[in-house]
């Protein structure tokens, strides 16, 4: 099913929900509204927005609220990858120009900070208290996911559980208030926010190890090694899992090639070789549909409806996409 179908049921509030993200960034500086409308011409496929109005509409009736909790999660959303492009130093984003690239970073952090507050006002204003401690408790764990992934990438000694804990916090914890939004959104019992809380964060862990599968599949279907987690030197769970199956001395190999050599292509291409040999690939396959499995044994306890295959859909759409 593509992405098309899957958002037909709430294309009218998509709609209504563009108008009101454009409107909740304006500004009366020139500079600044400039920034804004390249942001929002640069957007994404629109997930996290969905699962918000996905959840909401299976736990009631899509509210004024809704709109609000999907606007708050995409300005924070926004503001956190404004940053994360300057602390990457990333000149590209989806295609586009990164914020930093075009404006350099002095403007780049102002610009998130600018963000950040607007959703701050956004959920203060209308009194969005339960929303706002949702989202940034998510805000907080995705910092503290990416300080951990910079501490341990230091010395490349990510063992799997530690991997977990950072995709946990980095990835899923957004998607996860994504869920837990809707339905708090339109007034659902604290049991079933977590309930969909639960499931957004397996969700976001497939969909990151999808990510990282994604790497090392574009290189074995192009024959080109693409390796962008190797060249960045992020310890992804096929490579884990290969360093948990090699020796000492093999283990010290891989080491030095993410260390030393990443921009080396075939020193790279060699790596991605010894991953897919290793059954890496594989293994992080396995976890994702364990991951899955488990957020839809959560949907399964849930009322029957609509609502409910189109989040099942749009679950599925995140895990079998191939970008």
């Amino acid at each position: 099913m593509n992405l098309k179908e899957i958002k037909a049921p709430v294309e009218s509030h998509i709609q209504e929900f563009e108008s009101r993200f454009r409107n909740s960034m304006k500004s009366k500086v020139p500079l600044l509204d400039k920034i804004t409308r390249y942001i929002v011409k640069r957007k994404g496929k629109q997930i996290r927005p969905l699962f918000v109005f996905f959840t909401a509409g299976l736990c009631g009736e899509i509210t004024e609220r809704t709109y609000r909790a999907a606007s708050l999660i995409e300005l924070l959303h926004t503001a956190t990858l404004v940053h994360d492009d300057v602390v990457d130093d990333s000149n590209e984003r989806r295609g586009f120009f990164s914020l930093n690239a075009l404006w350099k970073n002095k403007i780049s952090v102002l610009v998130g900070d600018y963000l950040l507050s607007r959703g701050l006002l956004l959920a203060l204003d209308n009194d969005d208290f339960d929303l706002l401690k949702i989202v940034s408790r998510s805000v907080k764990q995705m910092s503290e996911g990416e300080l951990l992934q910079l501490e341990k990438a230091r010395n490349l000694d990510i063992k799997e559980d530690i991997y977990f804990e950072i995709i946990r916090q980095k990835t899923a914890s957004l998607i996860a208030s994504c869920f837990a939004c809707g339905a708090a959104s339109v007034g659902a019992d604290t049991e079933t926010q977590e309930k969909l809380r639960l499931m957004g964060e397996y969700t976001g862990i497939a969909f990151q190890i999808k990510d990282d599968l994604l790497d090392y599949d574009n290189a074995s279907t192009t024959g080109k090694p693409t390796g962008g987690d190797i060249k960045e030197r992020k310890m992804t769970l096929p490579l884990i899992y290969l360093l948990d199956q090699s020796s000492y001395l093999e283990k010290k190999k891989i080491i030095n090639i993410v260390k030393n050599h990443n921009n080396n292509p075939d020193k790279v291409a060699l790596l991605i070789e010894k991953v897919t040999q290793s059954g890496g690939m594989d293994y992080a396959r396995k976890k994702m549909e364990e991951n899955l499995a488990m957020a839809f044994e959560i949907l399964d306890t849930l009322p029957d409806s609509p609502w409910n295959k189109s989040l099942r859909d749009l679950v599925q759409f995140t895990i079998d996409r191939e970008n």
